[in-house]
């Protein structure tokens, strides 16, 4: 079992950077994927990168490559998502999930917070 807290969403200007926080609880944490997926009002969850377990292999979905960093720091049970360059189409919720595989469908990640909201103005 895991827990996931996210913090550090907010408002933001158009081209301006947030970063988030993912906490999780439990002593399995490095043996996890751990993915972010974001959420727009009327829109289903979709993928925005995924780190394995050891931080060493990263993914990200096309639309935030190049401009979103995603890192863990293990020791910390604490996962990260560097956002610079923020455009109005990245508002959302952000969520954070666990799962046991490598993969960019949310259905497979069992564990979710409950998510940060994001918002970029322009």
């Amino acid at each position: 079992q895991v827990q996931l807290v996210e913090t550090g969403g907010g408002l933001v200007q158009t081209g301006g950077s947030l970063r988030l926080s993912c906490a999780a609880s439990g002593r399995t944490f490095s043996s996890y994927v751990m993915g972010w997926f974001r959420q727009a009002p009327g829109k289903e969850r979709e993928f925005v990168a995924r780190i394995g377990w050891s931080g060493s292999i990263t993914y990200y979905s096309d639309s935030v490559k190049g401009r979103f960093t995603i890192s863990r720091d293990n020791a910390k049970n604490t996962v990260y998502l560097q956002m610079n360059s923020l455009k109005s189409e990245d508002t959302a919720v952000y969520y954070c999930g666990a799962s046991q595989t490598g993969t960019a469908r949310p259905d497979r990640y069992p564990y979710w917070g409950q998510g940060t909201q994001v918002t970029v103005s322009s």
